[in-house]
């Protein structure tokens, strides 16, 4: 079967659905593409609270978020291809897909990624020791105990503080499952703030920093772990072992963008954050195909995915509908204690307000963001605490710049 649609967005998740509403309301034949049996992505699973307060100023669940921009997709009537796994995209976008009714052929004007992420596995980490039952993803859990109403051991350790693990932590907490604590690789927590509040100190579930597991130990099930400190390097510190007898342990060791499809496509990806290097637009280096979302760099709040995906729908729009010029563009890079920027490159001559996204390489107790224009400080921030858990913005605005911008350099300098 073939088709044609203006936008073609791939993934059904709160990046795709932003994307494709913003598309549609310019008054594009739009189709979204997505895997699952139904719309939401991951959070169908999330059924805890916290999310939307940034983008609706309401406090709700993740099933609750992702269902008011499936009841926006719903009204605006955009196309949407259930159980449909897109296996290849072109650089001339041409789309193609497969599902019970065979294989698909979309020829699209622009197409937006909008895959989202994955977890690290234990292979990924490379814990040594056996393979029994009970090993699995802070994400594989929640599935279980929120989708699934299974309940995935009785006694667990959660290796690592990403904010996944921190909530599954209070979760399986709730349900009954003895915790006995979470242990971190780094010196510092790896989540929000709020989750460490929330979900380890209001139960009492200990964090144990600067530790990790270096031993799994069981047949057919899971029968203990060993942990051990760790030296500024990770490296297990002999004579701190100790064996944690439990069924379970859940890894929530980060997350990874979902990009073999943009790998096909050619697009370049950003070995910082592996996801595509972009500009202002969100467009990739393949002309028409821009990113959004999870696939793009990993976002803390969903809030900020459905916005970056609406500036997606509306720059995707724009090029179909040859509403943009050709711009020059300079380059904007990470300096010291930063460790990755979003986006990678923005136009030499400020017309609109760009917003670089960030993260820092460690916890900074004081410091201030510090953009600089071929060496020229264009920007200096008030003094604050920075962490890595948290994504940091800042606004270049066409007022700060005097003259054509040179490559761009975001930091964040250490106060005195």
């Amino acid at each position: 079967m073939k088709y044609n649609y203006d936008v073609v967005v791939v993934g059904g998740g709160p990046a795709g659905l932003g994307a494709a509403a913003k598309a549609k309301e310019n008054g594009l034949n739009v189709a979204i593409l997505e895997r699952n049996f139904e719309l939401g992505g991951i959070l169908n699973q999330c059924i805890h609270s916290g999310f939307g307060l940034g983008y609706f100023g309401k406090d709700l669940t993740g099933p609750e978020y992702s269902q008011r921009f499936i009841d926006i997709v719903n009204d605006l009537d955009i196309d949407v291809f259930l159980n449909t796994m897109v296996i290849d995209i072109t650089e001339d976008r041409e789309v193609t897909a497969v599902n019970k009714e065979g294989m698909i052929k979309i020829n699209a004007g622009a197409v937006i990624m909008a895959m989202g992420c994955r977890e690290r596995t234990r292979g990924a980490i490379r814990i040594p020791g056996s393979r029994p039952a009970g090993v699995l993803t802070a994400g594989q859990a929640q599935a279980y105990i929120n989708l699934e109403n299974l309940k995935p051991g009785k006694k667990a350790v959660i290796l690592g503080s990403g904010d996944i693990g921190l909530i599954m932590a209070r979760r399986m907490f709730l349900e009954g499952i003895d915790v006995l604590g979470v242990y971190e690789l780094m010196p510092y927590a790896n989540g929000l703030q709020r989750n460490i509040k929330q979900c380890l100190e209001d139960f009492n579930i200990p964090l144990h920093l600067s530790t990790t597991v270096i031993d799994i130990i069981g047949n057919d099930r899971l029968e203990a772990v060993v942990v051990a400190k760790v030296d500024e390097k990770g490296n297990p510190i002999e004579g701190t072992e100790e064996r944690v007898e439990c069924d379970t342990l859940l890894l929530s060791t980060g997350l990874i963008p979902e990009n073999e499809l943009s790998i096909k496509a050619g697009i370049e990806l950003n070995p910082l954050t592996n996801g595509p290097l972009v500009d202002s637009n969100l467009e990739t280096n393949i002309e028409g195909i821009f990113a959004c979302g999870n696939v793009l760099h990993v976002h803390d709040l969903v809030d900020y995915v459905s916005k970056e995906a609406e500036l997606a729908g509306q720059m995707a729009s724009d090029y179909v509908m040859n509403k943009r010029k050709e711009i020059e563009k300079v380059n904007v890079s990470p300096g010291i204690n930063v460790r990755y920027t979003v986006p990678n490159y923005i136009p030499s001559q400020m017309e609109s307000l760009v917003k670089l996204y960030f993260r820092v390489t460690r916890p900074i107790e004081s410091g201030k963001i510090v953009v600089k224009s071929n060496g020229k400080v264009i920007f200096a921030g008030k003094e604050r605490a920075f962490k890595p858990s948290e994504m940091m913005s800042v606004n270049i605005s066409p007022k700060m710049v005097t003259e054509d911008l040179s490559d761009l350099t975001v930091t964040v300098e250490e106060g005195n």
